[in-house]
């Protein structure tokens, strides 16, 4: 999502639909000589494929932000006594983080449109399931399933239609689309589960499937991207199998031991200590295995040999722990500390969510205006931290408008940053480069929301079980988590009681908004190293639109 300087020459039409050749590595695109002409006005094609993406991100991003705010009801309603409802969100990040890269191969293989059709339909398969499910073991079974790469998907489309230098304006809309889902989830997610003895809760998932049908035949029909040639036994030999298989297991280790940690096994217990450092060290295999062994790697070593894209990769990672503890846990304290239903607190987050939308929106058009990324990122962080160092200040007696007005900074930080660090990450590197960067991208994210739903919600614990009033915490069993399964008692507690157990949840949460300001402040030194690269205008016309495509062919045999 940026530009280009005015001061390099213009290009010939044939030389602005040609396929980018890989360059060596360098902080300069091997397509970022091109004009300051005007973009062509898009085709009835590009607008029908926009809309399939804008419908996939919608519905991936309900799925993610309305199953929190129920949670305590479905723990309840499966009869969870042994915290095992971490393990609906886990399971979901798990299997959808570890199949992430693979979905990026496959789709450079087999091409965009067939990938996504098979991650929409066992999205929806999933979400049946879940619905249906009768224990917490088979809900955390079907999360897994459902788990699958349309985020990842998404973004690789995009960048197939649009070029980085346009990118900004298109990745704001998506920004809105992911922004509002977000503000919707919430309160759909609590409306469904404000009744803890009813089964209206099952529908937070079986409205993920006429939904699934509306994204998946809009893919069907109207996405028109070009597909590689070849065979099929040709292009299941261009997949990077060990490789994936690498990551996989080394993704699911570390998931299992960050989900245990500090829950259900203290953190320096065997239970987690063993899968985390299993888990660190098929990661360190996998990346001595991408650069020294594949020819078709899953991760060019030039995607995180250049110091921009690295930077970009690693902002993302910092964005995803602090975007998570957000979404995540700021519901816990309304609901802790204020007392609010499951309902009345999603709408208690709606003047965040509903701001970090047109925030996403202002940022991407910046900076395809100005073709410069780096004052959007460093804004970005700069206002998350104070906004945390806000929250940080809030307690179960605080004022309306004092949480309001927090939480609206938090989500102009917060919002910008949403898609700023994609433009640094795709500005070096060739367009042929773009769909395993943007899979990487996806997969950094996804892997670090789990770290920051896992680090938030090990804080929160050990806080509680430090600051909760021993009259409070007697009545449960020795080893059960307790903040979920504590919240629906504190409205029965006697006034006293009530409020100091308030005030314990209140100055818990505290302790989370803390540790997220030092990791913002990491995202923003992080954020310093990037070099301001301009950005591409062309996209890589192995999987660019089928009219774009054929128009610039016929443009270049012309010339």
């Amino acid at each position: 999502m940026t530009c280009i300087p005015s001061l390099l020459q213009p290009a010939s039409d044939s030389e602005l639909t040609r396929t980018t050749i890989q360059q060596p590595m360098q902080d300069v695109p091997a397509d970022a000589a091109v004009g300051p002409n005007r973009p062509p006005r898009k085709p009835r094609a590009f607008w029908m494929s926009f809309l399939a993406i804008g419908v996939a991100t919608f519905l991936s991003a309900l799925d993610q932000t309305a199953v929190g705010t129920a949670l305590p009801t479905i723990a309840t309603a499966l009869n969870d006594t042994d915290g095992n409802y971490i393990w609906v969100g886990s399971a979901y990040a798990m299997a959808s983080t570890a199949f992430i890269p693979l979905s990026g191969s496959l789709a450079n293989a087999f091409g965009r449109k067939p990938i996504m059709l098979l991650c929409i339909a066992f999205f929806a398969v999933g979400s049946a399931l879940a619905g249906a499910s009768q224990c917490m073991s088979m809900m955390i079974g079907a999360r897994g399933i459902g788990g699958g790469g349309i985020l990842a998907l998404t973004q690789i489309l995009l960048a197939d239609l649009v070029p980085l230098s346009e990118r900004g304006l298109f990745q704001g809309l998506i920004g809105v689309v992911w922004a509002f889902a977000s503000s919707v989830g919430p309160p759909i997610g609590g409306a469904l589960s404000s009744r803890e003895k009813t089964t209206l809760w099952r529908w937070l998932f079986y409205l993920n499937l006429p939904l699934s049908g509306l994204a998946f035949v809009l893919v069907l029909r109207f996405l028109s991207v070009r597909r590689p040639e070849g065979s099929t036994r040709s292009k299941l030999t261009q997949v990077d199998w060990v490789g994936n298989l690498i990551v996989v297991l080394g993704t699911v280790l570390a998931l299992i031991g960050m989900t245990w940690g500090g829950i259900r096994y203290p953190w320096n217990s065997v239970e987690v200590a063993a899968p985390l450092v299993l888990g660190v060290i098929m990661f360190g295999v996998f990346i001595l295995y991408e650069f020294k062994v594949p020819q078709h790697p899953t991760v060019p070593r030039d995607v995180v040999g250049n110091r921009t894209s690295l930077s970009g990769l690693l902002t993302t990672a910092a964005h995803s722990v602090v975007s998570m503890s957000v979404i995540y846990y700021l519901p816990v304290l309304f609901q802790a500390s204020f007392g609010a239903s499951p309902l009345r607190s999603a709408v208690d987050y709606l003047p965040g969510s509903l701001v970090g939308a047109p925030c996403a929106f202002l940022a991407g058009s910046i900076v395809t205006m100005s073709k410069k990324y780096r004052p959007v990122n460093w804004a970005g962080w700069s206002i998350t931290i104070v906004a945390f160092g806000l929250f940080s200040t809030i307690r179960e007696d605080s004022a309306v408008w004092k949480w309001v007005l927090y939480q609206i900074i938090g989500a102009v930080g917060l919002g910008m940053l949403f898609s700023a660090p994609i433009f640094p990450i795709l500005a070096p590197l060739p367009q042929n480069r773009a769909g395993s960067a943007l899979a990487l991208f996806s997969f950094a994210r996804a892997l670090f929301q789990t770290w920051g739903i896992t680090i938030s919600g090990t804080i929160l614990q050990n806080m509680l079980q430090k600051k909760l009033p021993p009259a409070f915490t007697a009545q449960f069993p020795p080893g059960v988590e307790i903040a979920y399964t504590a919240i629906p008692l504190i409205k029965e507690l006697e006034g006293p009681l009530q409020t100091d157990v308030e005030r314990a949840f209140a100055e818990s949460m505290a302790v989370i908004w803390q540790t997220m300001i030092g990791i913002s402040g990491l995202g923003l030194l992080l954020s310093l190293l990037m070099k301001e690269v301009p950005m591409g205008t062309t996209v890589d016309e192995n999987y660019a639109l089928k009219e774009v495509a054929v128009e610039g062919a016929q443009k270049e045999y012309a010339a």
